[in-house]
C-alpha cells in the first residue's frame, strides 16, 4: 500500500516535522527511498522474515520510516512506549524475542539499552541520534550507518528486498502491539497486514462522506498505540495524506494553528481540557460577548436535539456562526473536516458542547485487539451519546451478560505466545471485548462500562465508576477523579483539583498552591466538598461520593497513573491511595 501510494505521490510532501523552529517536509519519494534503504540495512544486519524488531521513539518521520522498513523486510514491528521503564522494556523485548531494537534519543536509550543487555535475543541496537555510552555486549549502529549498509546491499546480486515484499501474505503479522492496559502485565497483540488494511478500508468508507481530498493530519498521540498507528499513520498513508507531527501535547494549541489539519484523532482528555479552557475564558467575559457565546451553545444544542428553532433563533444563528463559532473553529486551525475521539469514553456533555459550536466531533470505539477501530459516528448523522454503528465489515453482537462481541477481518490473530489468553478472548471467531454495552434500534452502540470495572457495593448495587467520574470531572473545579467502593457501603474518591481553581484559592487565602499542601488545608477541603455535594444531587443514591481525599499530585504518565492514551490506571491509583481509602471508611477524611 505504502509503495504504491508513494509511487503515485512522488515529490509531494508526506511527513512534516519541526526543525529549527520551522516545519519541514519529507516527500513521498524521499520517504520510500529511506524505507527501502533501511529495510536492506536491517537485512544486512541479519534480520530475517518473521523476526521481531522493537521501536522506541517519539512521533517523528523516522518512526514511520522504521515501521515501514521493518515490515518491508518481512519482519514484525514491536512498538514500545517512550514512557516505559527499564523493566517495561525488558518485558517487551524478552516476551517478543526482539532481535534488533531501534531507539531515537539518548534519553530513551538510557532506559532501553540496560533492558536490552538483559535480553539474550537482542543482537543489535540502531540509534537514530547518538545514544551516549555504548553497551559492552550489544553492537550499536547509527541510523545513517544502517542506511549505508542498505545502499551497499542494493548494489549486490544478493539483494532480495523486492522478493521479501512480494512474499508477504495478508495474514502475516505486521506488528505486535503491547496493550498499555489499565491493570496487569501488558500482552502482545498480533495484528496482521489484513487487520490493518481492513480497518483503513472501513475508515475510508466512513470518512468519504466528508468529501476526502488532499487531507492533512496532525499526529500527537503515541504511534506506539494501535489507535494512532492505524488512524494517524496507516489510514493517512492509504489516502495519500500529509502528516504533521506535533512537537508535544503542551504545544498542541500552537501546532494546530501552524498546521491547520483537516482531520485529527484525539482522546477525550484533549476535549475535556479545551472545554475547560474555553469555559474558564468565557466566564471571565462580561456583557454581550458572553451572552452571544452562551446563545450559540444553546441554539446549537437545540439543533442537535432535533428541536425546532424559533423564527428569532433562525435569524440569529448565522450571525452567531460568524461571531462565535468561526472563532472556536479557528482555534483548531480553521479547516477541520472532523476530529475523531477514541481511546476512552467521551462525556456526551462535552461532545455536544463542541458540536453546538460547529466543531465536527466523531466519537468512535475500539481496542488494540481489533486493529483498533470497531465503531464510529458517521459525519452526517452524529449521535454523540453513542460511539456510532460498526465500521463496514465489522459485526457486533451483545452477549447475554451485556458484553460486546466483535467479529470481522480487523480482529487480531491472537496474543503473542499466549494461546490460553487468546482462547479466552476469541471464542468461535468472536472477540470478547470486556466492555459492556447495548445496540439501539438504529444500530448505534452505547458503551456503559468495562465488564471488570463495575463496582458492586455491600448493598448489592452495581455501579459504573466511569459515569460517576465523568460527572465529577465535568465540574470546572475538578481536573481528574477516580472512585472506589467495591464491596463497601458507599463510594469514595481521589480528586485532582483544576490547577486554575487551586491557584485562585491559594492566592485568595494566602496558602501554598502545591497540591500536597492543599490536600492538608481544611478550607480547601470544604470548598471541594461543596462542589462534590452539588454533583451528588444529580446522581443516584448509590452513585454518590460520600467521602474523598485530594490527590497529592495529578494522575500522569510519569507516575504511571495514566495509560499512554490518558485513561486512568485504576489499580495504580488504588495502590497509591489504599491507606487513604481505608481511612475514609474509618470515618476520617472529608465528607461530601
Amino acid at each position: 500500500m505504502f509503495l504504491e501510494v508513494a509511487g503515485q505521490r512522488g515529490a509531494r510532501p508526506f511527513l512534516w516535522a519541526k526543525r529549527d523552529g520551522t516545519y519541514r517536509s519529507l516527500s513521498w519519494a524521499e520517504a520510500a527511498d529511506r524505507v527501502s534503504r533501511l529495510a536492506r540495512g536491517l537485512a544486512a544486519l541479519g534480520v530475517e522474515p518473521g523476526d521481531r524488531v522493537a521501536l522506541v521513539s517519539e512521533n517523528r518521520p523516522e518512526w514511520a520510516i522504521a515501521d515501514l522498513a521493518i515490515i518491508s523486510a518481512g519482519a514484525v514491528t514491536v512498538p514500545a512506549y517512550v514512557t516505559n521503564t527499564v523493566e517495561d522494556h525488558r518485558h517487551v523485548l524478552g516476551n517478543s524475542g526482539a532481535r534488533v531494537a531501534i531507539v531515537s534519543s539518548a534519553a530513551l536509550a538510557e532506559r532501553l539499552i540496560p533492558a536490552a543487555e538483559q535480553v539474550p535475543s537482542v543482537r543489535a541496537i540502531i540509534a537514530i541520534e547518538p545514544p551516549g555510552d555504548s553497551p559492552a555486549r550489544i553492537a550499536v549502529h547509527s541510523w545513517n550507518e544502517v542506511l549505508a549498509l542498505g545502499d551497499a546491499a542494493a548494489a549486490t546480486a544478493a539483494d532480495d528486498l523486492a522478493g521479501r515484499v512480494a512474499a508477504l501474505s495478508p495474514d502475516d503479522t505486521a506488528c505486535i502491539i503491547y496493550t498499555s492496559g489499565t491493570g496487569g502485565v501488558p500482552k502482545g497483540v498480533m495484528l496482521s497486514h489484513r487487520n490493518i488494511i481492513d480497518n483503513c478500508r472501513g475508515a475510508y468508507r466512513l470518512l468519504e462522506m466528508l468529501g476526502l481530498g488532499d487531507e492533512v493530519f496532525l499526529s500527537f498521540l503515541p504511534l506506539s498505540h494501535s489507535y494512532e498507528h492505524t488512524a494517524g499513520l496507516m489510514f493517512p498513508i492509504s489516502i495519500g495524506a500529509e502528516i504533521y507531527f506535533a512537537e508535544s501535547a503542551e504545544t498542541l494549541a500552537t501546532n494546530l494553528l501552524e498546521t491547520r489539519p483537516t482531520i485529527m484523532t484525539a482522546v477525550p482528555r484533549l476535549y475535556e481540557t479545551m472545554h475547560q479552557r474555553i469555559r474558564t475564558g468565557i466566564q471571565r467575559e462580561q456583557g454581550l460577548k458572553r451572552r452571544l457565546f452562551e446563545r450559540a451553545v444553546a441554539i446549537g444544542r437545540k439543533r442537535l436535539a432535533g428541536e425546532k428553532l424559533s423564527h428569532g433563533e433562525r435569524l440569529l444563528d448565522p450571525v452567531l456562526d460568524k461571531l462565535v463559532r468561526d472563532k472556536v473553529r479557528a482555534r483548531f486551525g480553521g479547516r477541520l473536516k472532523a476530529m475523531v475521539s477514541g481511546g476512552a469514553p467521551l462525556n456526551p456533555e462535552i461532545g455536544s458542547f463542541f458540536l453546538a459550536l460547529g466543531v465536527r466531533l466523531l466519537q468512535g470505539y475500539g481496542q488494540t485487539e481489533s486493529a483498533p477501530v470497531i465503531c464510529c459516528n458517521p459525519p452526517g448523522h452524529v449521535r454523540i451519546d453513542t460511539v456510532g454503528p460498526p465500521l463496514d465489515g465489522v459485526e457486533i453482537r451483545i452477549a447475554e451478560d451485556g458484553e460486546i462481541l466483535v467479529a470481522g477481518a480487523n480482529v487480531m490473530k491472537g496474543y503473542w505466545n499466549d494461546p490460553e489468553a487468546t482462547a479466552r478472548t476469541i471464542i468461535d471467531g468472536w472477540l470478547h471485548t470486556g466492555d459492556i454495552g447495548r445496540l439501539d434500534p438504529e444500530g448505534y452502540l452505547r458503551i456503559t462500562d468495562r465488564k471488570r470495572d463495575f463496582i458492586k457495593n455491600s448493598g448489592g448495587d452495581m455501579i459504573a465508576p466511569a459515569r460517576v467520574e465523568s460527572a465529577l470531572t465535568l465540574a470546572s473545579e475538578i481536573a481528574q477523579a477516580m472512585v472506589s467502593g467495591d464491596r463497601r457501603p458507599y463510594l469514595v474518591a481521589v480528586i485532582v483539583p483544576d490547577p486554575e481553581f487551586a491557584a485562585a484559592y491559594a492566592t485568595q487565602h494566602g496558602t501554598s498552591v502545591d497540591l500536597a499542601g492543599l490536600a492538608r488545608d481544611a478550607g480547601f477541603h470544604k470548598a471541594m466538598a461543596d462542589i462534590v455535594a452539588q454533583i451528588n444531587q444529580g446522581l443516584a443514591a448509590s452513585e454518590r461520593v460520600r467521602r474523598f481525599v485530594i490527590a497529592t499530585e495529578p494522575f500522569s504518565l510519569a507516575n504511571a497513573q495514566l495509560t499512554p492514551t490518558l485513561k486512568i490506571r485504576r489499580h495504580a491509583i488504588r495502590d497509591a491511595y489504599q491507606t487513604d481509602f481505608e481511612a475514609l471508611y474509618d470515618g476520617k477524611g472529608m465528607a461530601a
